[in-house]
């Protein structure tokens, strides 16, 4: 493939975003000479320049003429009519997606592709900080920021390669992996799949990728990873199991901790330990039960790569987490500001346990950003019944993203599903920050949960608290 030919470079559409941004930082890590440009000046630009990376911000064909690379490469969201793209093909350049270029990096690499319709940005990222602790000094490209490394991606210079594998646009089935992780599989993205049976096909096409002697690792406790899982053994192809229930790797006496976290005993499959079968103790500074399966499959990976499990649990014991995932913003005033990217049914209601085993009685206010019109109709009875940790719930106008259209639905549809005791709209994020100004009191805790824009309204509610007590 020409992207990895010595010195060609690669001009990156797209590149501020999380699927394109941390591919550019690899790549030029590897020594290709890479370009790129977006949109918008999103936060991620700033360190690829200061990597030596140049990036322009808007489209434009001339931006093919003055970087004049080798390849161009294009995220999910690139129109086919983008100026650089037809210019790209008027001068015969190569054109690839995420999915083509991932397979080519991961070539003779021990590829682990982390999977799943939730947990896969913060497993990934545990994995990649417990392996780099423990001396392997992994590849990994990460959908988000890892707090412990600083970073969404690095080209390390052993064989490992650990990534986020996204099933958006078909991207995970240009892998090459040798070890699956399946966090999870329910039914989301309804621009791509028409039930949950469509992604369930395209999951069991994606673990079709593994060689013979390549390893799935699922959570027992999803019913249709169990069910993946079992398909896969009846092919006489490997597996591995963990969960909180019934599984080879199993968490139990979940307690919190006064890290605001987890404490949890291990019981490894026999003969994992180091002297004998005995459980093991380990310690997570992230709260919510979701967190320590995240953590069990990092250690069912670890023992399949021969890293020494105690290792590998201390090393869990300092995971400090990622950007946008439970994401303490800061107080003020006594109001605890917290961020997340949940957006799905199931990932706002896990977020929200987590902040309720973290922060007892005290009152949740949830804020949330609905994603797509087309994931609001799909998802309308599952929104309508996730919020019950939430002592107050604002929705915000819908993010609409790629949607061109309503769908015939909208907030009120979901509020009027409901039955939660305090749930409004207020459809503006100037306005929610304006009215939790004026409604929290201390000890209160604000949640944002968005794919989109909102996660601004937590910074901004921390300066008008800030302001008011200064």
């Amino acid at each position: 493939m020409p992207i990895l030919l010595p010195h060609a470079h690669i001009h990156c559409l797209g590149i501020g975003g999380f699927g394109i941004n941390p591919i550019a930082r690899v790549l030029r890590q590897m020594g290709h000479p890479v370009s790129g440009c977006d949109m918008i000046e999103s936060p991620l630009i700033a360190p690829l320049r200061e990597a030596g990376i140049p990036v322009e911000i808007g489209h434009n064909a001339a931006h093919i003429a003055s970087f004049q690379p080798d390849v161009l490469l294009i995220s999910s969201a690139v129109r086919t009519d983008n100026p650089e793209i037809i210019a790209a093909q008027a001068n015969d350049i190569p054109i690839y997606k995420r999915a083509d270029i991932l397979g080519a990096l991961m070539e003779d690499r021990t590829g682990i592709a982390v999977a799943g319709t939730h947990g896969k940005t913060t497993t990934t990222s545990m994995l990649a900080h417990v392996l780099v602790e423990c001396g392997l000094d992994p590849t990994f490209i990460i959908g988000g920021v890892s707090t412990n490394l600083g970073t969404n991606a690095r080209a390390g210079k052993g064989e490992v390669f650990v990534i986020e594998a996204d099933e958006y646009d078909r991207m995970f089935m240009g892998l090459k992996p040798r070890i699956i992780v399946l966090t999870s599989l329910e039914m989301d993205h309804p621009d791509m799949f028409a039930d949950l049976d469509a992604v369930r096909m395209l999951f069991a096409e994606f673990i079709d990728l593994l060689p013979e002697d390549g390893l799935l690792i699922g959570c027992s406790d999803a019913p249709e990873v169990r069910s993946l899982i079992a398909e896969r053994s009846e092919q006489q192809g490997r597996t591995m199991t963990y969960g909180l229930g019934e599984a080879a790797w199993r968490a139990g006496s979940l307690r919190p901790n006064a890290s605001g976290g987890t404490d949890f005993s291990v019981s490894p499959p026999a003969g994992r330990t180091n002297d004998g079968d005995r459980e093991l103790q380990a310690s997570l500074l992230m709260p919510g039960d979701h967190n320590v399966q995240n953590a069990l499959a990092v250690l069912a990976v670890a023992a399949e790569l021969d890293v020494d499990l105690e290792q590998a649990i201390d090393a869990l014991g300092t995971f400090t987490g990622t950007g946008r995932r439970f994401e303490v913003k800061g107080e003020a005033g006594g109001v605890t500001v917290i961020d997340d990217y949940a957006h799905h049914p199931t990932a706002i209601r896990v977020t929200l346990q987590a902040a309720r085993s973290r922060y007892g009685t005290r009152p949740i206010w949830a804020i949330w950003q609905p994603h797509t019109y087309r994931r609001t109709k799909a998802l309308l009875d599952e929104f309508a019944t996730c919020f019950a940790e939430a002592q107050h719930v604002i929705v915000t106008d819908v993010y609409r993203s790629r949607d061109a259209e309503t769908f015939g639905v909208g907030v009120e549809d979901v509020l009027a599903r409901m039955t939660h005791a305090d749930a409004q709209h207020i459809g503006a994020l100037s306005d929610v920050v304006d009215y939790l100004a004026a409604h929290v009191q201390p000890g209160d805790v604000v949640i944002t949960m968005s794919a989109g824009d909102a996660t601004r309204i937590g910074d901004d509610l921390l300066k008008v608290l800030n302001a008011k007590t200064s």
